[in-house]
This record gives structure tokens, C-alpha cells and sequence, in this order.
């Protein structure tokens, strides 16, 4: 991996992490039109700079994540994020191999698409309108369908914001409790790939995985505030118009043998 496609990826990466239309899926999508191989090192830089576009949360909400007097938070977030650590470790092997499959991701971005056309019509009375008002138990249930997303294409933050509103939360109040559900479920997801890993990274790829982090760490912290405001006043749907178009274009590229399947 070259610093130019590392930072195109990291760009990717940074811009799609908060919107609902799969980090994952983009960046393999990216990947495999630049002609990349797909290596160790690349299926752990796509894990990794994910850290970067989530500390873009912390410094955001930095009034949130510091307040220790808040504990109540803190637990919230260590509940919710059980169901994907759990999952995750379990089947671990498994979803590295669909990180291959672009086919995958076109058929799950397609889907997700159709869906999010009718999505803001099947949540229509939340009464959550603040982060302290989320119990444990939907707290827990937000987790569960985080695990969702582990399937390429789904979308970590769509999964979530529809969790959340599933369970009476605004938009805007899902979409944050989704940010901050990212912090302890990424942190997670980069520390368990770097321990399986670091052994075989050497100092040059130290180097790109820096840049990557520091690039996806300001972008998204511009996709994050473009990303609330466009939720409130527009919803889903046009996320849905994009992820079908995607998607469908994906197919033909795959149907065409442009790229593998």
C-alpha cells in the first residue's frame, strides 16, 4: 500500500464512518478499484484508521466523554457495546473472509437502500429527546443491533440510529448515542486486530497507518457536523437513493469482471 492510496482510503474512510452508507463497504469498494491486493496489512489499516475518524467524537463531544461525574454513561456504553465484543470474538475469521467480497457488499448496500426509503416512515412518535433518558436495557438493545453491521455493506451508524430510533429515540439523539457506541466498539475492534497483528507490521507501514489515522481523524469531524443537521431536517431517504446507485453500479462493475467478485 502506497501513502496516495492510503490517504485516499482514510479520506473514504473519514467521510462514510458517521453517514449510513457502510465505511467498510467504500473502502473496500476503493481498495479493489485501485487495484489493490488484498493483504494482512490492508484487511488491518481499513480496522485501524477507524480510530482515527472516532476520536473525531471524542474531541466533538469532549464535554461528554470527560465528565466523570456522568457515570451512568459510561456503563450505558459498556452494556451496549457486550452484544458486538462477544459476537465479534466469536466469529472473528468469519468476517474477515466477507471483507473480501465486494459481491457482498453491493447486494447488502442495494438492500439497505430500499429500506431506508420507507425507514422514516415506520419511526414516526419518539419520546426520547436526550441521551440521560436511555435506560440499560435499550441501551443493550441499540448493541444488539450494531451486530448487524458486521455484515459489509449494512453500516455500523445505520444500524445504530435505526436501533435507536426503533427504541423511541430521535434521530439526532440515536445518531449521537450511535457516535458515541463507535468510540468503545472501534477502540475495541483496532486494539483486538493490532494485538493479533503488530508483530508483522513493520516501520513503514507504522508510518502509513499514522497519516491514515490523522486523515480520517479531520475529515470525519466535518462529515460528523454536515451529517446531524442534513439527518434532522432531511432524514434517510436520500441516503437510501445513494446506497441503491451504488450498489447497483457495484453489480455491473462485478457482472462486468471489472472487479472480482
Amino acid at each position: 500500500m502506497s501513502i496516495i492510496e492510503s490517504i485516499i482510503i482514510a479520506i473514504v474512510e473519514g467521510l462514510t464512518e458517521f453517514l449510513p452508507v457502510s465505511s467498510t463497504g467504500h473502502m473496500i469498494i476503493a481498495e479493489k478499484l485501485m487495484g489493490m491486493e488484498s493483504t494482512n496489512f490492508t484487511k488491518l489499516y481499513t480496522v485501524a484508521i477507524q480510530l482515527g475518524a472516532i476520536m473525531a467524537v471524542v474531541v466533538l463531544y469532549w464535554k461528554k466523554f470527560i465528565n466523570f461525574k456522568s457515570w451512568q454513561f459510561y456503563i450505558k456504553l459498556v452494556v451496549a457495546v457486550i452484544p458486538a465484543l462477544a459476537l465479534g470474538f466469536l466469529f472473528s475469521d468469519k468476517i474477515d473472509a466477507l471483507l473480501e467480497s465486494p459481491t457482498t457488499v453491493a447486494i447488502t448496500l442495494l438492500l439497505g437502500g430500499i429500506l431506508f426509503l420507507f425507514i422514516d416512515n415506520f419511526f414516526k412518535q419518539p419520546v426520547i429527546e436526550k441521551e440521560e433518558d436511555i435506560s440499560m436495557i435499550k441501551a443493550f438493545i441499540i448493541g444488539c443491533w450494531q451486530c448487524i453491521a458486521m455484515i459489509p455493506g449494512v453500516s455500523r451508524s445505520a444500524a445504530t440510529i435505526i436501533g435507536g430510533m426503533q427504541q423511541k429515540l430521535t434521530r439526532s439523539v440515536a445518531a449521537e448515542f450511535s457516535f458515541f457506541l463507535a468510540v468503545p466498539t472501534m477502540c475495541a475492534a483496532t486494539g483486538y486486530k493490532l494485538l493479533k497483528e503488530y508483530k508483522n507490521i513493520h516501520t513503514e507501514e507504522i508510518k502509513i497507518l499514522a497519516i491514515g489515522n490523522l486523515v480520517a481523524f479531520v475529515v470525519a469531524i466535518l462529515a460528523i457536523k454536515f451529517f446531524i443537521g442534513f439527518l434532522q431536517k432531511h432524514g434517510f431517504k436520500l441516503f437510501g437513493y445513494y446506497r441503491i446507485v451504488v450498489g447497483i453500479a457495484l453489480l455491473v462493475l462485478i457482472y462486468t469482471g471489472y472487479i472480482k467478485g
